[in-house]
């Protein structure tokens, strides 16, 4: 290991990175922008009339698509493609594996023994036929039962990668249950467009008749070169470094964010958003994030279906232009001990097909009672449903990040700003019933009448907040980098659809015993803002203060998944996705299986990894190492007598002594590290399993590595067999 370490380290050093891998950037990248999409542009000019009315009913109003007109559609969307050098096509999915999945089928067709043509027909388009057996199901599908069906989505472009036609698509058993995170997070979509639609109609503008939940992801990831990651078994197998000790300089100078971006990093840069751009993705920003060798790129909004499936792409494509540029990218919420992680801040809003944005105050009363109505439900939405929302970001990885280095706690709070608390306060010395028109007036012009002068010098963002309020969005900063967002916007729009819904009849229920309608809006949003003040937060997350005063609130601090998913199958949160159609108990229950044995078998690699490199690898090297200090005592005891062997051996004599009781820490670590791991994996109960490898097998990764990493400042450094941190973090 240690000479691929050094030859890795070599070939770096007469790598021209300004001439290698250059990119020629368009002088306007808009001119790139959809052209590998079978966008509305493209269907405008491939398809019938009758056709692309269809398909925009579909996308818009969710209307079915007839088979004819399937047919159609399908014949353009392969010219369109032949056009490009396609070849292939897939239904382009995403399983619960956590990344995308494709199967290629070629459009060439024989119809004649020596003669064949491109094919392509409407039920080719509509569905395909994967294994359903092979991807997680959480035993809704045994193993020799293998149907299940990919199904079109039309609301999400297709795109081109390569030369394969990718039809994005949701993905079922053969008995109807989802197995991806695309047909849930739909279904949440459009319970939160009736719902918000439904109370828009009702109270504030009969205009509207759709609206879009809004996403604009952040993703922050590590880039490190391909040469070095290939030197470390523990990234190769698990995504982060299990072991390595902390440079001299890590982030402490804050040198790193917003720098100057490096050039190889740059021409990475500048090949990927060329192709995002040409796939429709539209990335705007890039910058250094706060730790060496960290980066950050973000989009404009999307509707959140399409910003979900970008993402996913996004990562996919991000990988394959890393390699072109050899470096690796690094999704892994934590790759390296010592310096922040990297999230993928969720930015949430609603938007109707009017032009307005539901969380953001208008210029008149009546919009800013609209704007209330959606920002209270929203935080009462979450209050209510803290638990589940803090279940949909756990996983193995995450639970490294959350709660520091700049990622939120595990307790569910929300910040607002001071000034927007101030107007909840007032709010909640609404009167009970009737109002006065002196009170109308007052809250009119004084309270409600002031939030948009209040939002333009809002409070200071809070970087500790899982849940913050920043303008005229929410941000949900907890999402772990490797994510996919769409669990945590299927949560967010399922819970936010439930509240819209129950504050509706609330109101409804007023009206008919004699209030006004803003006197019935005020009272409900009275009691909520009572029954939510418990999350609102402004301080800082991360102090012990916070956990203290979040305990005497009741809010819980679910520190690792198996706490948090522990909390996903309470009753009110199967009640929920029963009632709005998302899930059935069985999905639910599945879903939660799936996830306990991920993160079991997690742990599981990466206590079997890391014992593989103590033994393997760092133990034999300390021996080696250690022996040449042996032989240097030896020779000192034959060249000087006992008084001068002392005193010019005693500094060797303490080393050799300190490696011997650092491998034997590692040796006792690794033994019990494994007979942990063997315990752990004859648990049958999914989540009694997940528990011990989270509280029992967990906790010895820490005694190894600390042995691993004192050695790692021994040891002569031509013989460290793993490539160091300052190696992996500052090699540009």
């Amino acid at each position: 290991m240690s000479n691929l370490r050094f030859k890795a380290l070599e070939t770096l050093s007469f790598k021209d990175f300004r001439r290698d891998n250059a990119v020629k950037f368009p002088a306007k990248l808009s001119e790139l922008f959809c052209q590998n999409v079978f966008s509305e542009e493209t269907m405008r000019s491939y398809l019938t009339k009758e056709a692309f009315t269809s398909i925009q009913n579909a996308i818009k109003k969710g209307t079915k698509i007839q088979r004819d007109v399937a047919d159609q559609i399908a014949v353009a969307m392969k010219d369109w493609a032949l056009s490009k050098g396609v070849t292939h096509y897939t239904h382009w999915f995403q399983p619960l594996t956590g990344t995308t999945a494709e199967k290629h089928d070629s459009f060439f067709t024989p119809f004649e023994s020596d003669r064949a043509i491109e094919r392509f027909s409407g039920g080719m388009l509509i569905q395909q036929e994967p294994d359903a057996s092979s991807f997680p199901n959480g035993g809704i599908r045994n193993t020799f039962e293998a149907r299940g069906y990919t199904a079109w989505d039309p609301t999400s472009p297709a795109f081109i990668l390569g030369t394969t036609l990718c039809i994005p698509s949701i993905f079922i058993s053969y008995t109807g249950e989802t197995l991806d995170y695309k047909a849930p997070l739909l279904r949440a979509l459009s319970a939160v467009d009736d719902a918000a639609t439904d109370i828009c109609k009702s109270y504030f503008d009969k205009n509207v008749t759709k609206v879009t939940p809004t996403l604009g992801w952040e993703q922050e990831y590590f880039l490190v070169d391909s040469a070095l990651y290939q030197s470390r078994p523990d990234l190769v197998i698990t995504g982060k470094t299990l072991l390595g000790h902390s440079p001299a300089k890590g982030q402490q100078l804050d040198d790193h964010y917003f720098g100057s971006i490096p050039t190889r990093v740059m021409n990475f840069m500048k090949e990927l958003e060329i192709k995002c751009m040409q796939l429709g993705i539209p990335v705007t920003t890039r910058h250094n994030e706060v730790a060496p060798n960290q980066y950050e790129l973000a989009p404009m909004f999307e509707e959140v279906n399409v910003a979900v499936d970008h993402n996913s792409l996004l990562m996919d494509l991000m990988a394959r232009v890393a390699h072109k540029h050899h470096f690796h990218i690094l999704f892994h919420e934590k790759p390296f001990a010592g310096v922040n992680g990297s999230g993928k801040h969720n930015n949430w809003s609603l938007a109707t097909d009017t032009g307005e944005n539901l969380l953001s105050p208008g210029k008149n009363p009546k919009k800013n009672l609209q704007f209330l109505t959606f920002f209270v439900n929203t935080i009462k939405a979450v209050h209510d449903y803290a638990d589940l929302l803090r279940a949909s970001i756990a996983s193995a990885s995450n639970d490294y990040r959350l709660g520091a280095n700049e990622a939120p706690p595990a307790i569910i709070s929300a910040f607002i700003g001071t000034q927007l608390f101030g107007v909840l306060e007032e709010l909640e010395k609404v009167t009970d019933g009737k109002l006065s028109p002196e009170e109308k007036t007052e809250l009119k012009l004084n309270v409600v009448g002031k939030i948009p002068e209040i939002l333009l010098d809002n409070t200071d963002r809070n970087r500790t907040s899982p849940f913050a309020f920043t303008g005229n969005k929410f941000e949900i900063r907890a999402v772990g980098s490797s994510a996919n967002c769409a669990e945590v916007m299927t949560v967010m729009n399922a819970i936010v659809a439930k509240q819209l819904r129950d504050f509706k009849k609330e109101v409804d229920s007023l009206l008919e015993n004699g209030l006004k309608k803003d006197e019935a809006i005020f009272n409900v949003l009275r009691e909520y803002i009572k029954v939510s003040k418990n999350i609102m937060f402004e301080g800082d997350g991360y102090s012990e203060d916070w956990a203290r005063e979040a305990k005497r609130r009741g809010l819980k601090n679910l520190k690792t998944t198996p706490e948090a998913l522990s909390r996903e199958l309470d009753q009110k949160f199967v009640e929920l996705y029963e009632e709005l159609g998302i899930y059935s108990q069985r999905e639910i229950e599945a879903r939660n299986e799936i996830k306990l044995e991920k993160y079991s078998t997690m742990v599981s690699i990466e206590a079997t990894v890391l014992a593989d490199i103590a033994r393997n690898h760092i133990v034999p090297c300390a021996i080696n190492y250690q022996n040449r200090l042996i032989e240097n005592v030896k020779g000192l005891k034959e060249i000087f007598g006992d008084k001068e062997f002392k005193t010019l051996a005693k500094e060797q004599m303490s080393m050799i002594a300190e490696i011997s009781e650092h491998i034997s820490m590692m040796k006792v670590g690794v033994e019990k590290l494994l007979a942990a791991t063997k315990k752990a994996k004859k648990i049958e109960d999914s989540h009694k399993m997940a528990e011990a490898f989270c509280n029992e097998v967990k906790p010895l990764f820490d005694e190894i590595r600390n042995a691993s990493d004192e050695l790692e400042m021994l040891v002569d450094d031509e013989l460290w067999p793993m490539t160091k941190y300052r190696e992996l973090l500052f090699t540009r």
